[in-house]
C-alpha cells in the first residue's frame, strides 16, 4: 500500500477539492495507498482560505503537520530556504512516506528535500510542452497557434518544471467549438490580443480543457503507482516490468473518465 505525504498551502477551493478527491478515492478503494500526513505552510489563523484546508484535514481525522513559511521567512534567501526544508524533513520523518504529492504547494523545493523525497507536482503542459504556470503556458498555446497541449504529473527536481514524467494525457486544441475562438484570434494582432488578457474567450476555453484533465490524471497517476504499472526508483519512471518510460501515457485512459462523467450528467 502506497504511503503519501500530501503537502499543500491550502490556499483556495482547489486545494481542498483535490485533497477530498484523492481521500474519497482511496476510501473506495480505487487508490491502493493512504496519505500517511499532510503538511502546510500555513499556521492556523494565518489566512481564511488555509484555515478551511486544515479544518478539512482534520475532519477527515488525517495527521496534520503544520509550520509557517511567512513566519520562518523561508524564501528571504537560499539558506534559508533549505532550513525551512530542513526543517520540514525532520517534521516529517517519523511518517515514513514513501513519495510525496505537492498539491497546491506554493513554495519551491530545494535540492535537499528533491533527493531525500520522491515528490509528485501537477503541471498543466504535456511533456516537452511549455513551462511556467497555467497562465504562462496558455500565453505560450496561443502565441504558437497550438493544435494541442496536456497535462503532466512529473517528478521534482530543483530545475522548475523539467522533472521527469511520471504520467501524463494529451488532448486537442482544434475541433469543434474552438475552431470558432481560433479563427476570432487569428484576425487580430498579438498586441491587441494580449490586452485583452485572460478573458479573451479562446484563453478561458483552454483553460476549462486543461481543469477539467487535472484531477483524473492524479487520481489515475495515484491508481497506476498504487497497482505497480509505473514505478518511481532513483528518480526513474519505469513499466510494470522495471523498463524505464518516457512517462505513463494515460490519455485512454482519461478521456474515457471524461465521456462517462459526460454520460452520466
Amino acid at each position: 500500500m502506497l504511503r503519501l505525504g500530501w503537502l499543500s498551502t491550502g490556499r483556495d477551493k482547489a486545494a481542498r477539492d483535490l485533497l477530498t478527491t484523492v481521500y474519497e478515492a482511496i476510501q473506495r478503494k480505487e487508490i491502493k495507498g493512504r496519505i500517511a500526513f499532510v503538511f502546510s505552510n500555513r499556521e492556523p489563523g494565518e489566512d481564511r482560505e488555509s484555515d478551511l484546508f486544515l479544518e478539512l484535514v482534520k475532519s477527515y481525522k488525517l495527521p496534520l503537520v503544520t509550520f509557517s513559511s511567512a513566519r520562518f521567512r523561508s524564501t528571504s534567501s537560499p539558506a534559508r530556504r533549505l532550513e525551512y526544508d530542513r526543517q520540514i524533513m525532520k517534521r516529517i520523518a517519523r511518517f515514513r512516506a514513501e513519495l510525496l504529492v505537492l498539491a497546491g504547494y506554493m513554495l519551491i523545493v530545494g535540492e535537499e528535500m528533491c533527493q531525500r523525497f520522491p515528490m509528485l507536482n501537477l503541471h498543466p503542459a504535456p511533456p516537452g510542452g511549455p513551462r511556467g504556470t497555467w497562465q504562462e503556458v496558455i500565453w505560450q498555446l496561443l502565441r504558437e497557434r497550438a493544435q494541442g497541449s496536456g497535462v503532466m504529473v512529473h517528478l521534482v527536481t530543483p530545475q522548475l518544471d523539467q522533472g521527469p514524467p511520471v504520467a501524463y494525457c494529451t488532448y486537442p486544441l482544434r475541433g469543434g467549438d474552438l475552431d470558432p475562438l481560433w479563427r476570432e484570434v487569428e484576425k487580430r494582432p498579438w498586441e491587441e490580443i494580449t490586452r485583452t488578457g485572460e478573458g479573451l474567450p479562446l484563453f478561458q476555453a483552454i483553460r476549462r480543457e486543461g481543469l477539467k484533465r487535472e484531477f483524473p490524471l492524479i487520481l489515475a497517476t495515484l491508481r497506476a503507482l498504487g497497482e505497480g504499472d509505473a514505478k518511481i526508483k532513483d528518480g526513474q519512471v519505469l513499466d510494470k516490468n522495471g523498463r524505464a518510460i518516457p512517462g505513463y501515457d494515460l490519455t485512454g485512459e482519461i478521456e474515457k473518465a471524461l465521456a462517462e462523467r459526460g454520460s452520466h450528467g
